[in-house]
């Protein structure tokens, strides 16, 4: 069967925000990857595939080059267009890459009876992020939700995960786009010594606190931080509050009412406790 006559699938995929991580590469991709922590927002993308003889991605109504996407229907053997929805921008640290091609991963799985498991779809797209240079651990911490803290980097089979027991309200302001590739092609060295320290700490003391404290030092000592970001962070700290940088992106997130208070126009939303599923349309998150 090849699902043409059925009603295309929806599949929720939650964005991701990374506070620290360190690069784990390897000549698999489904061992490469990063050690980290981050947050699934219920801010993320809702997305379907029809069958199609070109495969193709358009994204909030624009043809959009999602390079992983491609990866993900040849290993499934199927050709396809996917359309996807997402509040969030690409390439301001919210795993939307990460979210397209896992979400790809899922539908096509639906729609075209392909008969692979959640692990094998979530590696699937992981191994379609890590050889594209787009990401290292959004796909496994979307696939799982809530607060994830990724111990052991890679895929499903290969990576260990753990997470802090919480689901906070989350506010958000961009300032534009960080590229990915161009800080993992670089010297790594300082992120990734910034990054385990932020991860030994953390697994000593899995708390919120913890996480943003990790995440404020990370982005400080691996040399990532940019002015805006660091403006909005200094006047959160100010109003009593706490936010960080997001990875990879001019992106400052801050728990609760940090950047209200901070006299920002936020956008809010909440960490997503569900991993990446199919769902009806009365079940989309807002």
């Amino acid at each position: 069967m090849d699902g043409s006559d059925d009603p295309a699938p929806t599949v929720f995929v939650p964005g991701h925000i990374t506070a620290f991580f360190s690069p784990q590469p390897d000549p698999d991709p489904l061992v490469a990857g990063s050690r980290g922590a981050g947050i699934a927002l219920s801010h993320g993308v809702s997305l379907s595939i029809s069958p199609a003889t070109d495969s193709t991605v358009v994204l909030n109504g624009e043809p959009t080059p999602i390079q992983p996407v491609a990866s993900v229907l040849r290993s499934l053997d199927v050709s396809a267009a996917v359309h996807a929805q997402t509040p969030l921008p690409l390439g301001a640290g919210f795993g939307v890459s990460g979210a397209i091609a896992l979400g790809t991963a899922l539908s096509a799985n639906a729609r075209f009876d392909c008969g692979r498991s959640v692990n094998e779809l979530t590696a699937i797209a992981h191994r379609a992020e890590v050889e594209a240079g787009t990401g290292l651990g959004d796909v496994v911490a979307q696939a799982r939700g809530g607060m994830p803290i990724r111990l052991e980097p890679g895929a499903p089979g290969h990576g260990e995960l753990d997470g802090i027991p919480a689901s906070p309200r989350i506010e958000y302001c961009t300032f534009g786009e960080l590229s990915t590739e161009s800080v993992l092609s670089g010297d790594t060295e300082a992120l990734t010594a910034a990054g385990e320290q932020a991860l030994s700490a953390l697994v000593a003391t899995p708390t919120i606190e913890q996480l943003m404290h990790g995440a404020r030092t990370f982005s400080t000592d691996a040399g990532l931080v940019v002015t805006e970001v660091q403006q909005a962070i200094e006047a959160v700290a100010e109003a009593g509050g706490t936010a960080a940088m997001a990875m990879l992106g001019r992106t400052v997130f801050a728990i609760g009412t940090g950047l209200s208070d901070a006299g920002y126009d936020p956008a809010v939303c909440r960490c997503y406790p569900a991993g990446a599923h199919l769902v009806r349309d009365s079940e989309h998150p807002r």
